[in-house]
């Protein structure tokens, strides 16, 4: 297979060396010149990526910002083989289906299938990216064409990756999970270090500190973009966490110890039987 990618950040970049060190040929495109010239430095692309060769293709994966996604997508449909893939590994899917939508009945030919792998960095761009980044990580497929054998065969590929499972949904509901499991938590990070304590916390922070923190630090300009274009999903998110600590702020406020413990015996219960299933 050779597989094509747009976008030589941390995920392009660490999917590209993963799939070079695998024997696959990997042409590659970016933007940036350094990026370029990165890729090229640690393995990540066999070969650019140019409206020549794009027609050798078997799968081009679009991993750019999920506006960009369409605009990336028209400049190389139109020379792309008959059969080949058309992916993505954007962070929102609505935008991307809808777009796929519009593109699919003018290539018909052309199988289109929307892909996010969970993983990722509190670091961008492809000088942090890894060759083990996906190593035991879910990939998400949200398919457009109803093609069952093409699907299938994305699944096994993905799990000869190294990606530990692979979860196939609709858009809909990817956004949805999405706006929990990540941006939800880059807010809370990104919110918690703005206390004055964080200045303070040498010596007096382990574990909880660190994990908590950890995605505080993060690409202001791509996070902003994912948040507003999800703004349904994750303001519900947003909203529900902001009644929930509300009720932990009148416990302690009225010096209720009964309630607050309560409300940590709820969170820690649900924990373990989540962790169960």
């Amino acid at each position: 297979m050779i597989v094509g990618i747009v976008g030589l950040g941390l995920m392009g970049g660490s999917f590209g060396r993963l799939l070079v060190d695998r024997g696959y040929t990997v042409y590659g495109t970016d933007r940036s010149v350094e990026a370029m010239k990165k890729a090229i430095l640690v393995k990540a692309i066999t070969s650019p990526l140019t409206m020549d060769n794009v027609a050798e293709v078997d799968m081009l994966v679009i991993a750019t910002y999920p506006r960009s996604f369409e605009r990336v997508a028209e400049s190389y449909l139109p020379y792309m083989k008959s059969g080949a893939i058309l992916s993505d590994f954007c962070g929102n899917k609505r935008i991307v289906i809808s777009a796929m939508k519009r593109l699919s009945p003018l290539y018909p030919e052309i199988y289109f299938v929307g892909g996010h792998p969970m993983a990722g960095r509190e670091y961008s761009g492809i000088e942090h990216s890894s060759i083990r980044l996906f190593d035991g990580a879910s990939m998400i497929l949200v398919p457009y064409s109803q093609d069952i054998l093409k699907l299938a065969m994305l699944k096994d590929w993905y799990i000869s990756l190294g990606f530990r499972r692979v979860e196939i949904t609709t858009a809909d509901n990817h956004d949805s999970m999405i706006a929990y499991t990540s941006q939800l938590c880059h807010i809370v990070s990104n919110a918690f270090i703005k206390s004055e304590s964080a200045k303070l916390h040498a010596g007096y922070s382990a574990g909880s500190y660190r994990d908590l923190t950890r995605v505080a630090r993060l690409e202001p300009s791509m996070w902003s973009e994912l948040m507003m274009d999800n703004k349904d999903k994750l303001t519900e998110e947003l909203s529900l966490l902001i009644d929930n600590l509300s009720k932990y702020l009148v416990a302690l406020q009225n010096g209720d110890e009964d309630t607050l413990r309560a409300l940590l015996d709820e969170g820690n219960q649900l924990k373990i039987l989540i962790d169960k299933r």
